[in-house]
């Protein structure tokens, strides 16, 4: 699934785009305008002040059971797995985030990529890169959450449109439409779920 982005933007175009407050705060960390998991990238979220923009790290740490066995308890050893894509809307995990709208944000990128499903003569997978020509900053649908070492986030994902659907079958991004972005951010939880669709195909360009 989408593993890396770009927000090629400065954080002046940004703070237009969503309506954000400047000056910003003296400790904004400036992400590069290539985007990897793990690595801290822009997100745009509601506060008591208004709207924000922040700097998160992109995953969030969801502990899973490895294969190595603890040999006191008898039982696997936890692994912490970051997760970039939400899929499972509805699980008890995703749910509990997603309900609350103060929890959820807006994710800006200028392109996403996606590596297409067959080996090039280099024996490499080829790497296609999507965007809105219309638009030059869009927003994915995320969801955040403050953990002990920051904040993090991630995205949503649905079923894949024609265009992406040859390339990556499984799925895409949910790229919001620009009047869809106050709703993601305070409507209720079955209203957000529904904007988890498909972005239509015609508007977007792959290269």
């Amino acid at each position: 699934m989408c593993n890396r982005y770009r927000m090629t933007e400065a954080q002046i175009a940004l703070a237009t785009r969503y309506g954000v407050a400047v000056p910003f705060p003296p400790d904004l960390e400036v992400p590069p305008p290539e985007l990897f998991p793990d690595r801290p990238a822009y997100v745009v979220r509601e506060t008591d002040a208004g709207r924000a923009l922040d700097a998160m790290a992109w995953g969030f740490p969801h502990q899973v059971p490895g294969k190595r066995i603890d040999k006191a308890t008898g039982k696997p050893v936890l692994l912490t797995k970051k997760i970039t894509n939400v899929r499972n809307y509805t699980s008890p995990f995703w749910r509990s985030a997603l309900a609350d709208p103060r929890r959820r944000c807006l994710v800006p990128f200028t392109a996403f990529s996606e590596y297409g499903q067959h080996r090039a003569g280099d024996g490499k997978l080829p790497l296609h890169w999507f965007d809105v020509p219309s638009r030059v900053i869009v927003s994915f649908a995320g969801v955040w959450r403050p953990t002990e070492r920051g904040a993090v986030f991630a995205f949503l994902t649905c079923e894949p449109n024609p265009l992406v659907a040859p390339i990556h079958p499984k799925a895409m991004p949910v790229l919001l439409h620009e009047e869809d972005e106050e709703r993601w951010l305070s409507c209720p939880f079955e209203d957000a779920v529904a904007l988890a669709q498909p972005y239509p195909s015609q508007l977007m360009a792959v290269n």
